[in-house]
């Protein structure tokens, strides 16, 4: 079981991005959340096997959101990261 956290820069607000991003989650089997953040960031925590969260994070950086458009994407290991039972998208 992996656990990230993610950052994701670019136009990722406003484009449906957090609702494409919990589309992918569901479809790789990966749980977490994902919101916005005031300085026009999304953030995310995610949880899932090894194999589907390099999918997930694949997916991430060419933005699930066919408006959306990422510039630059932070992921960071944290084992400390709560698991959920679903992926909500706040």
């Amino acid at each position: 079981m992996r656990k990230v956290r993610i950052t994701v820069e670019g136009r990722v607000q406003g484009v449906g991005f957090r609702y494409s991003t919990k589309m992918v989650a569901d479809e790789l089997g990966i749980t977490g959340v994902v919101r916005n953040e005031m300085d026009g960031s999304v953030s995310m925590e995610a949880c899932g096997e090894d194999n589907a969260m390099e999918r997930f994070i694949q997916r991430v950086k060419e933005s699930p959101s066919p408006a959306g458009k990422v510039s630059n994407v932070k992921v960071e290991d944290d084992p400390s990261i709560k698991e959920r039972k679903k992926f909500i998208a706040n």
